[in-house]
Order: structure tokens, then sequence, then C-alpha cells
């Protein structure tokens, strides 16, 4: 019995032994287990638990805003929603992709058979519709249909339409800038990108982050202009005005601070809408007046009056001899539009002389007179920082013949931009100083603090002051009677200005084109003390072509309220102009009584029965007014009627009659009929 039980002890402690032995084997096992999870791979785990409820989230900030310098807003960010689906999820929940799509396409703008098409792939996630309206955001939300869902996406929009839209240019639907200001600033006002790590539930869903997404982004950067919107408006509604009643093909506006080169006004037509840009063709966003190279014509010739003033090669009361309006040069034959014997450096700018600038070019020399040209901005960028500037273009005058220098004397042979020529313009204005022109004034941070201003910059002394104040001076003869743009002369203020009418270049058959035409007036006021400069350009107009005639009442119009708008108070001691321009095409049109108050922006409809189509355009186009006209002859009826208050840009319609036009006609010495009596002429302006 005692060896039993000893037999029994021993092998219940055998029993013991073995399992502990087992037990310290599985302890080893779970630590070295542990050991493996927690040293050797806990890197890699870690990963792998916070990749199951960490999410990383890309947050794409706010584009900046583009704003006036006054603080308008010209282009802002807007939140909107889109629609996504889930193709995976709806086809867990057993959701016919053709119904799904024909119920989505009843309510969105979407073809249902490719969208059909997209939800039945083997994917989490494909766009339906992006940037819809609240109205379809609501009816799709209402739908309640699994695996369809809405997501906030920032949309960029211009809230003035087609305001300033060649100089914004605009984004695309990711918010990329693509032309403009919105492609040049495009890395200050699109930020930079951040992630934000979140915690998410098993369905993937977000449901906190350490810190908000908004104080961990970094928003885009606001660019404030030195547009004036105001100012702009008033540009863009008269140059469509100029281009539409003259019937051109297009144009431009610059308006300028001749002191700083601030650009306050930058219009062109015609004009497209930066919301829907593909509605719209190319050509109508280009910014005609950066992109545009054209011959300047006789726009330039004040340039050559202050290059050849500085370097003494002409006297201010020098008399030209300019050959009763023929000549000969290197060979050539020049014309002016009128014979003149003698006339002074003041006439010559006030008659638009091209044989008395030709002269005074050749006795300044090329080599001086192109180094002028060169100070004064042309053939080189202004570096205005906007997309597609064009340089023009001045050859060397190494490569010039006697004949080059007296074309490029007065505009021709050369090309330039209208920056350019409002650039130059400004330095005569100024005191002789080249100014760096600019479109931004400052760039800001969200919270409006500012990171970076623009200065003005002088880029060079042109000429002297003397001699800017002497040509400014000589320039205002171009708007008071006799000089060839009356119509640009503002009622209460001293203009200086020239006028140009270029012909087009034909690059089909060479030499210029016969009928085609660029019409332009730079320009600035007051005379005495500059405030702005304008530059207008009217590209290919049919009705009329000269500078003085199309683009004269443009700059005069933008000129009168952008003065009064400023707050430059009027030369009330100076004689009121209207009553002094004699307009030599036709006999002045009766000035109808107005019918009632007239308010700003309003015109009174002048009565120009009788007269012949082209005096009632001019008439009408000199009070802001746009004719639509049927029939050929004179005009026999009007609506509105003579003496009616309307706003700027409204349309008279105008009835024409053949027969009253054979009434009026009167018989030449010859027997034929004559048209002299009913529709003078003009006399030419170079």
């Amino acid at each position: 019995m005692k060896g039993r039980s000893n037999r029994r002890h021993r092998w219940f402690r055998a029993r013991i032994a073995i399992l502990g032995v087992g037990l310290l084997c599985v302890a080893a096992l779970v630590l070295v287990r542990a050991f493996q999870l927690q040293v050797v791979g806990g890197d890699r785990l870690r990963e792998m638990a916070e990749g199951q409820h960490l999410r990383l989230l890309r947050v794409s900030p706010r584009r900046g805003a583009i704003y006036d310098r006054h603080g308008a807003e010209l282009a802002v960010s807007v939140d909107v929603d889109s629609v996504y689906a889930n193709p995976r999820r709806l086809r867990a929940m057993d959701q016919d992709p053709a119904r799904t799509a024909r119920r989505l396409a009843a309510v969105l703008d979407v073809d249902a058979k490719q969208l059909a098409s997209r939800l039945a792939t083997d994917r989490y996630f494909v766009w339906i519709a992006r940037r819809v309206t609240p109205h379809e955001a609501t009816r799709i939300a209402e739908l309640d249909i699994p695996g369809i869902g809405l997501t906030t996406e920032a949309r960029r929009y211009y809230p003035n339409r087609h305001l300033a839209a060649h100089l914004l240019g605009f984004a695309d639907i990711d918010g990329r800038g693509i032309e403009g200001i919105e492609l040049a600033f495009e890395n200050e006002l699109r930020g930079s990108d951040r992630r934000v790590e979140a915690i998410r539930d098993r369905r993937g869903q977000v449901v906190f982050a350490d810190e908000t997404i908004d104080d961990l982004s970094k928003e885009g950067q606001n660019v404030v202009l030195t547009i004036d919107k105001a100012i702009q408006h008033i540009a863009e509604r008269e140059l469509a005005l100029g281009v539409r009643t003259f019937e051109a093909r297009g144009g431009s506006v610059v308006v300028m601070d001749p002191s700083t080169g601030e650009i306050l006004a930058l219009a062109n037509y015609p004009p497209f809408n930066p919301n829907e840009p593909s509605k719209h063709p190319t050509a109508h966003r280009r910014n005609r007046a950066v992109v545009d190279r054209f011959e300047p014509g006789s726009t330039v010739k004040p340039f050559t009056m202050a290059a050849a003033l500085t370097a003494g090669a002409v006297r201010p009361d020098q008399s030209i001899n300019c050959e009763n309006g023929v000549t000969r040069i290197g060979g050539r034959r020049l014309h002016d539009a009128h014979p003149y014997e003698w006339l002074t450096p003041t006439q010559i700018l006030a008659y638009s002389s091209n044989i008395g600038t030709a002269k005074i070019a050749l006795e300044l020399g090329k080599r001086d007179l192109y180094r002028s040209f060169r100070r004064f901005g042309f053939g080189d960028s202004t570096r205005l920082g906007v997309p597609g500037e064009a340089a023009g273009i001045l050859r060397h005058y190494r490569s010039w013949y006697e004949i080059d220098v007296a074309a490029v004397s007065f505009g021709q042979g050369m090309s330039v931009t209208n920056v350019q020529l409002a650039t130059a313009m400004s330095a005569i204005a100024n005191g002789g100083r080249l100014m760096r022109p600019t479109l931004v004034r400052r760039i800001t941070d969200a919270r409006g603090a500012t990171l970076e201003e623009t200065k003005p910059q002088v880029r060079r002394q042109v000429v002297p002051r003397r001699v800017a104040k002497l040509v400014g001076e000589m320039l205002t003869a171009v708007t008071e009677p006799g000089g060839t743009a009356m119509e640009a002369a503002v009622d209460g203020y001293l203009v200086a200005g020239k006028t140009g009418t270029a012909q087009k270049a034909d690059y089909i058959h060479g030499g210029y084109a016969k009928d085609k035409w660029l019409a332009s007036f730079i320009g600035f006021a007051p005379a005495d003390k500059p405030s702005v400069a304008i530059s207008v350009v009217i590209d290919e107009p049919i009705i009329a072509h000269y500078g003085g005639t199309v683009a004269g009442p443009v700059f005069r119009r933008i000129a009168e309220v952008t003065l009064r708008h400023m707050g430059v108070a009027p030369d009330r001691g100076r004689a009121v102009l209207a009553e002094m321009k004699e307009k030599p095409e036709a006999e002045p049109a009766a000035k109808a009584a107005p019918t009632g108050a007239i308010e700003d922006g309003q015109s009174s409809v002048p009565d120009v029965r009788r007269l012949p189509l082209r005096r009632a355009v001019l008439t009408l186009h000199a009070e802001s007014l746009v004719p639509e006209v049927s029939g050929s002859g004179l005009v026999v009826r009007q609506d509105p009627l003579p003496g009616s208050v309307v706003s700027h840009g409204a349309t008279v319609r105008l009835q024409l009659d053949r027969r009253s036009l054979d009434q009026k006609a009167t018989v030449s010495p010859k027997g034929s009929p004559s048209l002299a009596a009913a529709v003078p002429r003009r006399p030419h302006e170079p």
C-alpha cells in the first residue's frame, strides 16, 4: 500500500512538473510573440491600426478674392453643391443603374444613357454633376437615393458679369486660373494645400479632428487691383457705344493716373461673361489693350515733337515749310490731307501735318528719333504682369532709310499696344517721367493684412519737364476750334490730346487696305494739372474712320464722368466749348427742348429729321445714343421723339426715305445730281 501511495505521489508531482513546463513554454511563446508584435513589428502594426480609424484629409483652401481699389468685389469664391455617386453601394442596395440615371437626369442636365454606364462601373466614387444650383441640390436630396450624395465645393464667381472680364480672366471648374489676373497670380490666389488627420468610424465618416480644418488650412491671398469699378464701368459703356455706333470690329480703352502709373480702367470690346466663358468665342476673350499690336499713326507725333524739342532740332516758334501738302522724301511722295505752307510746331500738331512732322524728324536724325522712341517705351514690354502682353515692334535705326525716318515719325512702319500709348502719353502729362504701369495695388492675406504693396515706380526721365509741359500746351490746340479733335473737348476742362487715323496693313496683297482703318485718340485732362490720361482705340469702324470723329467723343464722355468721379472741379472761367465747335460735316441738328429733367447718365434726344444718315448717326453718338436704321436717304421719322429724355446707350429708331434725298439733291453744272448740300464732307485727317 505504501509503495502504491508513493507511486501516486510521484506521478502527481510529475504531472505538476509537466504542467509547469507547459505553462512556461506557453509563457515563453507569449513573450516571444509579444516581443515580435510590440518591438519587432510595432511600427508597422501601429500604422495599420491608425489607418483603420485615422484618415488624412487633403484640404484645398478657399481661393482668394480679387477687389478693386476701393474694396469692391470683382471675383469671389462661393460654396456650392456637387452631386456624386458610389456605384458599389448602389449595387449593394439593389438600385438599378438605368432607373437611377433616369431619375437623376430628370433633375440635372445630364445624359441618362451615359450616366447609367457610369453608375454600372465597379467604383467607389464618380461625379454626377458639379456646381449645381441650390434648387437642383434640394431636389437631389429629396430623391433620397442610397449611394447618391451631395458634397460642397468652392466655385469661382464674378458678381459683375462682363465688367473687367478681359483683365480678370477666369478660373476652371477645379479653381485653377486660366487667363488674366487669375492666371498671373495663380500661386497667390490659390494658396497651398494642407493634410489634416481626422478620426473616422467604421463606415469611413469623419467624426472628430484634433483641430478645425479652417484653422489649419492656409487660405489663398487676396489681390487688390488699381482698377476703379465705377471708372471701369464708364469706360466699358462708352467704348461699347462707340463701337456699335460706328459698326466697328472692336476696340479698347486704357484709363491711367499719369502721376502714379496706376491703371484705373482697362476696357475691351467685344465683351464676354467669365462665369460662362465657353459660351463666347475665343477671340472675344482677348485682352486687346495688352495683346493687340497696331500702327499708331498720328498719335506718335507728340513724341516726335518732344524728342526734337529736347535735342534742339526745332524751336517752339520756328516755321516749317510744308510745301502746300506735297513733297518728296527718299524718292517717295509724301502728302498732307490739306495744303499748308508755313506752320509752327503747334500748328503741325493741331493740323496733323505729316510733312511738317517728317521734316522735323529728318532734322533730328534717325539715331536720336529711335532712341527717343525707345525711351518712351516703344518696342519694349511695359511689364504690366498680365499674360500675353505684346512688346510692339520698332526696328533698329541702322535698317532705316530716309523714308523710314519720315514714316516712323508719324506712326507708320512700327507697332504699339494701347497700354504703351497710354503710358507714353502719361509721360508727357506728368513732366516727362515714364512710369511703370501697374494693375495691382497690394496683396493681402485672409485676415486683410497687407503682405505686399506696389509703389509707384519711375522707369526713367524721358524728356525734361519744360519740354513735356510745352508739348502738353501744344496738344491743347488739337481739341480747340480748328484742331482735328474738337469732339474730344470737355466742357469746363482744358484737354490735351492727339488723334490718329491709320490704315491697316493688307497682309494678303501687301501695302495698306483701302477700307480698313484704325481710329484712335490719346490725351489727358485737365491739361494744366493732369489727373487722368486716356487712350481710345477703335478697330475697323465703318460709318466713319477719323480718329477725332470716332474715338474723340468716346474720350470726351469717359473723361467728363471720370473727372467728376475723381472730384476734379471744372474751371468755371473757361467758356463753354460746345457752341464753338463748328462741325463741318453738316448744318447743326436742331436741339429739341427736353420734355423732362435730365440727370447724370441721361440725354435729351436731338432732332435728326431731314438729316442724312451719317450726320444723324454722329449727332446721336454725341449724345451717347445708339441709332437703329431702316431704309436709305434722309431721316423722315425718329422714335423716341425729339426732346425725350432717355438713358445713355438707348436706341433711337430712324426711318429713312430716298425720295427726301432726291428732293434735297441739287444739279451740278454737268447736269448730274449732287449731294454736296445734303452731305458735306469733313476735311481729311491723317
